[in-house]
């Protein structure tokens, strides 16, 4: 599959189709000076916005802890080469608790202070919760005692009574965190405005087919000790916010008609909600 048209400034050969998504289509380069980038061409499609906010949120970090945005233009972005290892491969090859101390690390740089004022398009993290207020209000008026009632009331008490609001990436996990030249860098950002326990909370729920790691009660509680030290919250605080992020996405899933996937999301968030009546 042959690229889009790119402005001829900037010069990339050699493409190689190495991912594709509903969203994007996602190319490797060499530019003019030998040195690899990604070409990420953009599809149309309704959730658009994200990728904008996504661009955006990457000019604004230039390149600290996140992929450096190097040009977007026609609905294409020219992005920094982060490299071919993901944290999931660093977990399979050095243990959990390794790659946990490097999401923490990559979480600190991507929270770390910027002189530069913050994108102006930032999406609400409360937008973002839209769907498991929805399937919580469902289940409400039917009567049924449910997790996402539960889960929203504690979404609605975070998002009331937020620890601070920053800039977030909004989608932090082992497959959007790579090794390269210039050390592990966050890839593939939303652009959200919210509490920083949202970044940590999806790290609990993935790998998404490790359910041996993300349903173990030490571990969780361990990811929660470890994320708390980074933003300085409660580990209480890291658990609350991964049970609505577990129903959350649980809600997304019920609203595909996945029920593989959101009996799996629920059951994680269950076992969180277990870990979390000891703190």
């Amino acid at each position: 599959m042959d690229l889009p048209s790119l402005p001829d400034r900037w010069n990339v050969s050699d493409p190689i189709l190495i991912a594709e998504t509903f969203s994007s289509r996602i190319w490797k380069v060499r530019r003019e000076d030998g040195s690899l980038a990604v070409i990420k061409a953009l599809k149309p499609f309704d959730d658009v916005a994200d990728e904008l906010r996504g661009a955006h949120y990457l000019s604004w970090r230039d390149g600290v802890g996140a992929v450096r945005l190097l040009g977007f233009e026609r609905q294409s972005m020219l992005l920094e080469y982060a490299g071919d290892r993901l944290l999931v491969d660093e977990l399979n090859e050095n243990g959990d608790r390794r790659a946990t101390e490097i999401a923490a690390e990559v979480m600190a740089m991507l929270f770390s202070p910027s002189d530069v004022p913050p994108p102006a398009d930032l999406q609400p993290l409360r937008e973002r919760f839209a769907s498991l207020f929805k399937k919580a209000g469902a289940d409400r008026d039917a009567g049924l005692e449910s997790p996402y009632r539960e889960a929203a009331e504690i979404a609605e008490r975070l998002l009331s009574n937020p620890v601070e609001l920053r800039v977030l990436h909004g989608d932090l996990h082992h497959d959007n965190i790579l090794h390269g030249e210039r050390g592990w860098l966050a890839i593939d950002p939303k652009g959200i405005l919210g509490d920083p326990g949202f970044d940590a909370a999806n790290f609990l729920f993935n790998p998404l087919d490790r359910h041996d790691l993300t349903r173990d009660p030490e571990r969780i509680a361990h990811m929660a000790e470890t994320f708390a030290t980074v933003l300085g919250q409660s580990p209480a605080a890291i658990l609350d916010h991964a049970i609505a992020w577990g129903c959350l996405s649980a809600s997304w899933h019920a609203e595909d008609r996945n029920e593989v996937e959101e009996t799996s999301e629920l059951a994680v968030a269950a076992a969180v909600r277990a870990v979390r009546a000891n703190f």
